[in-house]
């Protein structure tokens, strides 16, 4: 698999994350892993292998935007090195999600080691039933 992050990989249509954030919506699946909560969903129409993620660190917990900056970049780079784990192994193979939303909800820096250990568990626990 191609360990790059695309343009198509990046959530950005403002439509598709009201409805993932939605009250009571019946496709999103959520769960919490520190220093993540994960939010997740499947969509018929999306045509894209890979899922667009969206990268959330408060700004109330990280004042300066390098900090949120800093964090941002290690998640993305944790997934990125990660993310062929949401297609399972030949075996047993999964479907990803069509999107995930990671929010940072730690209140201090974690190293990229931490990070990217929390990032595998997170992947390998994301599956879409199918239905």
């Amino acid at each position: 698999m191609k360990q790059t992050f695309t343009k198509s990989e990046r959530l950005c249509s403002k439509k598709t994350i009201g409805q993932l954030f939605q009250k009571g919506s019946a496709t999103t699946r959520t769960f919490y892993l520190f220093p993540f909560r994960l939010l997740y969903t499947a969509d018929p129409e999306r045509t894209d292998p890979l899922p667009a993620i969206l990268i959330s660190v408060s700004r109330r917990n990280f004042k300066k935007a390098v900090d949120r900056n800093l964090i941002r970049r290690r998640i993305r780079e944790a997934y990125r090195l990660n993310k062929s784990l949401l297609f399972g192994t030949p075996d047993k193979p999964k479907q990803p999600p069509a999107y995930i939303v990671f929010l940072y909800t730690a209140r201090e820096k974690i190293s990229f080691e931490e990070i990217e250990k929390s990032m595998k568990l997170a992947l390998a626990r994301v599956t879409v039933t199918q239905s």
